[in-house]
């Protein structure tokens, strides 16, 4: 079980063959993010597009997956359709655990199918199999079939694309075990080109615990952490939706497309509303004992009179956020239907529901007319956003295909760059002020997750642009570490770096754990060397009117602190690159890869 290097499963769709390799660098890349940037510097083409055939689309997990609660996630890396650089998406549900019962530490998959196939790998088989005539299936009738043709349970995962992958939209993403998602970076596209609707990880096989009295020990500890105090108590409760009524209280929640901060009808669509009304039942990933996925339903006629139908519907902060807060939407089962309608064609409900919204504030303001939309958008009106859903996904006409390629592209074309809501890709749900705004759109993912930058301006009055800048870049770090792992970064305020340190030591990871901080900076280096090597500057992201233009409970934005905060961010971001660079990159660190006896 520990090892000092890694296996890997390298399938290439253009032979429908697949083998084992091995990779040095276990103590120079630890896992997860580590591996997938580690990988990707091996097998990616920084010169080709994104589509191109010999581009990689990589799962990677960590050292710690399957030994300790919360280690659910699971890394995807590849060259991006939104930008056409270095991306990184984490999905959790089953595909960690299922990979983990495959005996890999990755999957990379590269090459084109000849026909729209699906790829089902195991500890003793991998196969290609030709599903040409599930071409436009949605996301729930892929998964019945996918079920079918790949019976078992327990630690089976099942990735798909619906229709928006298949069209190649750059907000398509992955469904992993029907709530989970790779969702941003538009990974659902990478899969459409390499012509894959789907991959099925059966964990087939079995691995040893570690021997030794430190191991069950450590554990029972970290459960306990975790079950019998308060610390993951608000994921388990409202869940991150607890967030809807706080951001509000604080003006910083962005609503009807960020015009405004916050809005009294908020409160019809927290977390408080959508457990009183539509909560249904909680859920976990594979490995964890918290259940932080919150299940609501939606409910409708169905065939006869006085029968109905109940479909479950995952919900937190964030597609509140995109379908309901930014959308005006303020009815709860209305706001399920829109997030469903996204998921059944596979689109990341984050960006679809924030281009929408720029797309309704473009009607009102006669950018755009019927002709473009097909449905009149107008704000609060939940069954255009549903049929809005698939005229994105599909890429319906011109005004659809640019919008499902980033808003901004849409802007572009049709005007309305000023009030567009990208910070690097469609905003995320929190409004909090200048640190936040850079930290998104300069951040590596994009993702309001790459550091704290939303907990950072709601702590701090003073604008220190070299203060707050370091603070991201340290934050970054850590949670670099953590993704290395993979851990849920909701578990954050249990796996400090001294008990994850602790955690490698009881499994036999002792370099690892002697070399926390050494191995997080490396990791961190390599990734933003990628994304530069792949074509991002830092110092051409454009941040938009609009959030200059937000007043929260600190006051208006200032915009030369945020001028400064990008400025110093993009600074200290090409200082990480070079440091990777002059070290000589991974490939120059870990060149041995070879196929397993």
């Amino acid at each position: 079980m520990i090892r000092d290097h890694f296996r890997v499963m390298r399938v290439d769709l253009n032979t429908g063959r697949g083998e084992i390799q091995t990779l040095e660098g276990r103590d120079l890349y630890a896992g997860g993010s580590g591996l997938a940037a580690l990988l990707f510097s091996k097998f990616a083409r920084p010169d080709k597009p994104w589509d191109d055939p010999g581009q990689p689309l990589i799962f990677a997990i960590g050292p710690l997956t399957g030994l300790f609660p919360l280690m659910s996630k699971t890394v995807c890396a590849f060259k991006s359709p939104y930008h056409d650089q270095f991306a990184e998406s984490h999905g959790g549900g089953r595909s960690a655990l299922a990979l983990r019962f495959v005996d890999l530490d990755a999957l990379v998959i590269t090459g084109k199918a000849r026909t729209l196939s699906c790829l089902s790998i195991g500890s003793r088989h991998m196969e290609v199999k030709d599903v040409h005539f599930m071409r436009g299936f949605d996301i729930h009738a892929t998964g019945k079939l996918f079920r079918r043709m790949f019976p078992g349970a327990g630690h089976r995962s099942i990735l798909r694309i619906g229709p928006a992958g298949e069209a190649l939209s750059a907000m398509a993403g992955i469904i992993v075990d029907t709530y989970r998602h790779f969702g941003r970076l538009g990974a659902g596209a990478v899969m459409g080109a390499k012509n894959l609707k789907g991959i099925a990880i059966q964990g087939d096989g079995s691995f040893p615990l570690p021997e030794g009295k430190d191991y069950p020990k450590l554990f029972q500890d970290v459960y306990s952490l975790l079950t019998g105090t308060e610390m993951m108590h608000k994921y388990h409760n409202l869940g991150t939706a607890e967030n809807v009524i706080v951001m509000n209280e604080l003006k910083a929640l962005p609503f009807r497309n960020l015009q405004r901060t916050s809005d009294p009808s908020a409160v019809e669509i927290s977390g408080e509303k959508f457990a009183e009304k539509t909560l249904l039942r909680n859920a976990a990933c594979a490995g964890c004992p918290v259940g932080c996925i919150h299940l609501g339903f939606v409910r409708e006629k169905f065939m006869e009179p006085n029968q109905y139908l109940y479909r479950q519907v995952s919900y937190d902060h964030e597609p509140i956020f995109a379908v309901g807060c930014m959308l005006a939407v303020t009815d709860p089962f209305a706001a399920l239907d829109i997030m469903e309608e996204a998921d059944k064609v596979g689109l990341d409900v984050m960006s679809a529901g924030v281009a929408l919204a720029w797309a309704t504030e473009a009607s009102e303001k006669g950018l755009v007319s019927k002709a473009e939309t097909i449905v009149p958008l107008r704000f609060g009106d939940a069954a255009a956003y549903q049929q809005a859903m698939w005229h994105l996904a599909r890429g319906e006409n011109e005004f659809y295909r640019l919008l499902a390629s980033g808003t901004l592209r849409a802007a572009e074309r049709f005007g309305g760059k000023d009030f567009a809501c990208v910070l690097g890709q469609e905003m995320a749900g929190y409004a909090t002020g200048e640190v936040f705004f850079v930290s998104q759109a300069l951040g590596l993912r994009h993702s309001h997750l790459d550091s704290g930058g939303y907990s950072f301006d709601q702590k701090h009055t003073d604008k220190d642009a070299v203060k707050a800048v370091e603070f991201l870049i340290t934050d970054e770090a850590s949670r670099c570490f953590l993704t290395a792992m993979v851990s849920c970064l909701f578990a954050r305020g249990i796996y400090s770096e001294a008990r994850l340190a602790d955690c490698l030591k009881a499994v036999g990871y002792t370099r690892l754990a002697e070399n926390v901080l050494t191995v997080s900076r490396r990791i961190q280096s390599e990734r933003w060397r990628l994304r530069l090597e792949t074509g991002y500057e830092p110092e051409r992201v454009v941040i938009p009117r609009r959030f200059s233009e937000v007043v929260t409970w600190k006051g208006p934005i200032d915009g030369q602190y945020l001028s400064a905060l990008k400025t110093e961010y993009s600074r200290r971001i090409r200082s990480l690159a070079i440091e990777a660079a002059q070290a000589g990159g991974a490939d120059a660190k870990t060149r041995k890869m070879g196929k397993e006896e």
